[in-house]
Order: C-alpha cells, then structure tokens, then sequence
C-alpha cells in the first residue's frame, strides 16, 4: 500500500495513536490545538523513505504537544521539533539520527523536555554521546531508558568546568609565549647582535652592528689576532 499524508479529523481529542500505519507526511493538524500526545512509530515506508513533518502542523502543536513517538521511521534529523516548546517527552528509538551536534541544538531549545530515548540510533555509539547530551540540558532527567542521577550530572559539570579551565590557562599561555617570541624577533630585526674578538681580552664580545665603527680594526694586527 502507497503511503498517505496524515490527516485527522478536528476536535478536542488530546492523544492520538496512530503507529503502524501507511502515514508518509504528519499534516492537516492545524486544528488540533489541544493535542497532548502523538503516536506515528512504525509507519510501514518504502525502503529509504522517511517520516516528515509539515511545518504548519509543527506550529500548531508547538504549545500543546507534550508526548511525541516518532520511532522506527528512517528520521535522520530532529532539529525541525524545536519548535514544540513544551515537549516533554520524545521517543525516537531506532531511527537514523548521527549527529551529536543536531541532539545538543535540540535540547537546548526543548528547556521542559525530561525524557528522550534514543536508543538503536548511531549516534548512541558516539565517543562522550550520553555526556554531552546530559551536560547541555539540565531538564533531562531519563535519556535512553536509565536515569540520570545528580550525582553523574555533578561529576559532568565538574569535569566540563576544569576542562574548560585548562583551555583557557594553556590559550593565556600561547598568547604570552606568542607575544614574547615577537618582542625577541623584534629586537632582533633592529639590532643584528655578532660576536667580535678583540685582542687585549681574547674573548668574544657581543656588539651591535651599529656598535662596530667604535672600534676600528688595527691594521698593523696580526690576521690571527683581526
């Protein structure tokens, strides 16, 4: 069977569960302004299809949609639901999602969100994935079906914070050490130092270039001693 747009009748119904069906596209909500939860998981797609969203539909829910399943549904990006402001809830297992950085955007804008479950994902497989994404929501309480307790969001932003402190101790350093090295490269160009040989001390001595007219070479010297 050909997938369909999803298009549902209005009214005040607050949840709808609708997995498992042909729905290609979720549109044609723009009435439903009381919707609280919404169920599309396992849409049945054609093999490199994926669900999508109707922007308009998006911001009809934006204040009302609170719970939202989108598993198994090929999505391989979740930016567009940051506009669902009082989400609290996302269930995306098993989709195509691969990028740490989408995640982290996402949770910064969804500031009620609580519960997100990713799991069957690829990004799940990322090196610090589950640290990343617990330090940049402090409303996260569950990710991936295991709680986050204060004492693993403690440990995090203590870590974040020395590490950050490193970074800009070391980015103070290369600056001075930078601005050091100019000075000497500086002094350099304006003053070309050589090491001349006098005679009566025989030992070499450190002049400017500006400072050698001073001392006249003895022509009656020996081409050892010169």
């Amino acid at each position: 069977m050909k997938p369909t747009k999803l298009e549902l009748p209005t009214g005040l119904s607050r949840e709808r569960y609708l997995g498992g069906n042909y729905i290609a596209v979720i549109e044609g909500l723009e009435e439903l302004g009381e919707l609280r939860e919404l169920h599309v998981e396992n849409q049945r797609l054609p093999l490199g299809e994926k669900l999508l969203f109707d922007p308009r539909t998006l911001h009809s829910l934006a204040k009302s949609l609170c719970i939202l399943n989108i598993s198994n549904n090929n999505i391989d990006d979740i930016r567009d639901l940051e506009i669902l402001e009082n989400l609290n809830q996302l269930i995306a297992v098993d989709n195509q999602l691969l990028h740490v950085k989408d995640l982290e955007f996402l949770l910064n804008k969804l500031m009620k969100l609580w519960k997100i479950d990713l799991n069957g994902n690829p990004v799940c497989l990322k090196p610090k994935y589950r640290d990343r994404l617990i330090l940049v929501s402090k409303s996260l309480e569950f990710l991936d079906g295991k709680e986050i307790k204060n004492i693993e969001r403690q440990f995090l932003m203590n870590w974040k914070a020395s590490k950050d402190a490193k970074k800009i101790s070391k980015k103070r350093s290369s600056k001075n050490e930078d601005a050091s090295n100019s000075l000497i490269s500086n002094f350099k160009t304006m003053h070309h130092i050589v090491p001349v040989y006098y005679p009566q001390v025989g030992k070499p001595k450190l002049v400017f270039f500006s400072e050698i007219q001073r001392y006249p070479v003895n022509a009656n010297a020996s081409p050892e001693s010169s």
